[in-house]
């Protein structure tokens, strides 16, 4: 995609967010690879349902800003992202938001670690908590850190949510695969004990993620990661 285009996407996809309810006021941001030295990313002080093309900015790999448009300046948050990208070169697309469930999670600093629905174990496996950081400090890219090489998506304790992927709408959907299974998990307890995946079901829809080819990391690759999680609560892969 041409930068233009890309622009275009990243302000398209700040104003599903916004229209989502996953952010409030100016909560939020997206960045994306240009190429190897320069990210675009969304701009701090600003709405993310109200982003016009010009209001993005471009930065290197250690956050200096290279282009902007007038005052526009990227959010203190831009260090997450950096981090995400610099252990992954294979992600060029992170998208943080706030969205209600799996912030709740987050703030509860419970995991989403039950195989309850067939393409959460699938597309994400589980989503671990990060220790509490700071919001705009150092801290939270080392937050992250332990996950980065496991997960393609983290619960930020007391924070919100992060995720990334090979472009921006797979990150964007690895974000809205996160709240729905946050919500589907909060909601099927308010009925009583959910029902979790047998182990055997388990490996069979991991066998089927393995034949799709689907990009990305996930714990179905390897378990016993370090992130207070068992795979699938009852579960371990050999």
């Amino acid at each position: 995609m041409t930068e233009f285009e890309l622009k275009a996407q990243v302000c398209q996809l700040g104003r599903r967010m916004y229209d989502s309810g996953f952010v409030a006021a100016n909560d939020g941001n997206i960045s994306v690879r240009l190429n190897e030295r320069e990210i675009l990313t969304t701009p701090t002080g600003v709405s993310k349902g109200f982003m016009t093309p010009e209001m993005l900015i471009t930065v290197d790999t250690a956050g200096n800003v290279l282009t902007a448009n007038g005052d526009w300046r990227p959010s203190s948050e831009l260090k997450m992202h950096l981090k995400v990208y610099k252990e992954r070169p294979d992600v060029t697309a992170v998208v943080h938001a706030h969205p209600p469930y799996a912030t709740t999670f987050a703030i509860a600093r419970k995991p989403l670690n039950q195989p309850l629905v067939a393409e959460a174990v699938v597309s994400l496996g589980c989503v671990p908590v990060a220790a509490y950081a700071t919001p705009s400090t150092s801290e939270i890219p080392a937050s992250i850190e332990p996950y980065l090489q496991d997960f393609d998506a983290v619960l930020l304790a007391n924070h919100g949510a992060l995720a990334w992927g090979c472009d921006l709408v797979t990150a964007y959907h690895k974000l809205e695969s996160v709240e729905f299974y946050a919500k589907l998990t909060f909601l099927s307890t308010q009925l009583g004990q959910p029902v979790e995946l047998a182990k055997e079901q388990i490996e069979t829809l991991y066998t089927i993620r393995e034949k799709m080819g689907l990009t990305g990391r996930h714990p179905a690759k390897r378990c016993g990661v370090n992130c207070d999680l068992q795979c699938g609560r009852n579960y371990q892969r050999k």
